[in-house]
């Protein structure tokens, strides 16, 4: 599994109906792209659940990297380079993938929290220094909240940062950490393909 981001930040006068509109008539087209476990078409809104920005930012969890290289060369992402100017695209290795209770549900909203792994502790360690055990902890804890579709977890070990990517059926819960997106658009053409649980 490989997870990947592009935050479009947009002005904050921005017309966020267009980007609605956008993904009403663009978001179907990757609903049958093979080797997409799943794209989040999520934005967020100015002064919309604590927003300091309007922003553009589709997350996706991919079964195959091929896929992923698929989408990024073809016409679909070419179209956001030519809209918006060609993006930085984050990507983290997926360390852990897990339904929730609400799978048969249609996500409204998202959470997606990043922690650095501090430069002391040891990643793959346990106890107190265990950063990655820590987070696959709150992953499993995660996945059995009520409300949750699906949640991920990924690391970018060019700058040790533990990615948490949640789905939600409904607004998440006040205490949930990180940036809140709404997601206008679900396309999981092979969620069953991602795979489940630790992934080493």
């Amino acid at each position: 599994m490989h997870a990947m981001q592009y935050r479009i930040t947009l002005p904050a006068d921005y017309d966020m109906k267009i980007i609605r509109r956008r993904v009403e008539s663009k978001g179907p087209a990757l609903d049958g792209f093979s080797g997409l476990g799943l794209k989040a078409y999520g934005i967020r809104e100015r002064g919309v659940d604590g927003s300091p920005v309007n922003q553009y930012a589709p997350f996706y969890l991919w079964a195959e990297p091929e896929a992923m290289n698929r989408f990024l060369w073809g016409p679909g992402f070419q179209g956001i380079v030519r809209d918006f100017g060609r993006p930085t695209v984050e990507n983290w290795q997926g360390l852990a993938f897990e339904h929730g209770p609400a799978l048969a549900s249609v996500p409204r909203t998202a959470t997606r929290h990043a922690v650095a792994v501090p430069a002391d502790a040891d990643p793959s360690g346990s106890g107190p220094a265990g950063a990655v055990e820590d987070a696959l902890e709150e992953l499993r804890r995660l996945a059995r909240t009520d409300g949750v579709h699906s949640t991920a977890l990924g690391i970018d070990p060019r700058g040790w940062e533990l990615l948490h990517f949640t789905l939600w059926e409904d607004t998440a819960p006040p205490g949930a950490p990180g940036d809140r997106y709404q997601v206008l658009h679900l396309s999981a053409p092979d969620l069953a393909r991602l795979p489940r649980g630790r992934q080493w």
